[in-house]
């Protein structure tokens, strides 16, 4: 009989180190909620991350873990997953983590659709060093490394996920907790790799990142929560949608004039992802910004297709002969 856990069963006997107010906070309790409602034991458990506020969260928690190196825990979770198919990998990361020095590394783990789960917490600022400009922080926002404004155009972690041709990738914030569970129980229960963008507030260095999306006087009317199946229907009086217009472009549109027969319906399966790019690319005030699975798609996982070509190789090769080896292919001759 399957052990009936609590949210006290994945909380460790750690002290949790992050500052009074930090969005981590709602990030850590929605996991250790989400977990026991999975059914699995602890032990099945692995979260690892990089270097960064946000990697501190395996200390936090009452499984197996890895705090790893700047930027390569996409790699170690690989690794874990093909040597131990069997456990739940889950990868800690946050966007100065994982979009700077740790790029290369997310785009080969979702493109090879390693069936691990990226969590990407993104306070559009380097939070563990003091305030400097992240990958991920807007044009012209004045920073510790950026007195002037920054000057670089920031890095859309949606599009990245997109470009990388993830087969799960959405998006929740640190304030929707109950939604954030939802999208962490969707991401467990999808065979393949997949890609949650948290948006999560920095009191310290970045306090109020996204309170004109997440405040919650206008919040209603700046997101909209997907539902797969669903018309696309947001505001504070369910009276807005989306659709798609005469020209192929997203619009919202007021339910006063349009019907919800007239409006988008989500499709996560949809195998063109032209319309998740549009959903991905929302910002307000003109468009609402997405929240939920935006994309979902069934496609073999890399240790799916390691574990095909191993059985395909043992089953074509011949009895092993070191001395055939050693003389096959190119040789050359030394005199």
């Amino acid at each position: 009989m399957t052990k009936q856990y609590t949210k006290k069963d994945f909380a460790s006997d750690n002290e949790v180190r992050w500052c009074p107010g930090c969005g981590d906070y709602s990030i850590l309790t929605a996991v250790q909620k989400t977990l026991p409602e999975l059914g699995v034991p602890k032990e099945k458990f692995v979260f690892i991350s990089g270097i960064g506020c946000s990697s501190r969260f395996p200390y936090y928690m009452n499984t197996y873990g890895f705090h790893t190196i700047h930027g390569r825990a996409p790699a170690i979770a690989t690794g874990v997953k093909i040597a131990n198919p069997d456990l739940s990998v889950w990868v800690i990361t946050g966007d100065g983590d994982a979009l700077s020095i740790g790029g290369n590394h997310i785009l080969h783990a979702l493109r090879r659709n390693v069936d691990i789960n990226i969590l990407l917490f993104n306070n559009e600022i380097y939070g563990l060093t003091k305030g400097q400009a992240s990958p991920t922080t807007h044009y012209g926002q004045k920073t510790k490394s950026t007195p002037s404004g920054n000057p670089s155009r920031p890095v859309r972690p949606l599009h990245v996920a997109l470009g990388s041709e993830a087969t799960f990738i959405a998006r929740t914030a640190d304030v929707l907790m109950k939604h954030m569970q939802g999208v962490l129980k969707e991401a467990y229960y999808h065979n393949g790799g997949t890609f949650i963008e948290i948006l999560q507030n920095c009191h310290i260095f970045n306090d109020g990142v996204f309170k004109n999306i997440l405040d919650k006087k206008i919040r209603d009317d700046r997101i909209i929560l997907l539902e797969d199946g669903k018309p696309m229907v947001f505001g504070a009086n369910s009276d807005k949608g989306l659709r798609i217009n005469a020209l192929g472009k997203l619009e919202v549109v007021s339910l006063e004039e349009y019907s919800v027969d007239d409006l988008l319906v989500h499709d996560v399966k949809n195998p063109d992802p032209g319309i998740h790019f549009m959903l991905a690319d929302m910002e307000p005030p003109e468009y609402p910004e997405a929240m939920g699975v935006i994309r979902a798609v069934k496609e073999p996982t890399f240790g799916e297709q390691i574990r095909h070509t191993m059985k395909v190789h043992a089953e074509q090769a011949a009895t092993p002969n070191l001395e055939k080896l050693l003389y096959s292919g190119e040789t050359w001759t030394v005199e």
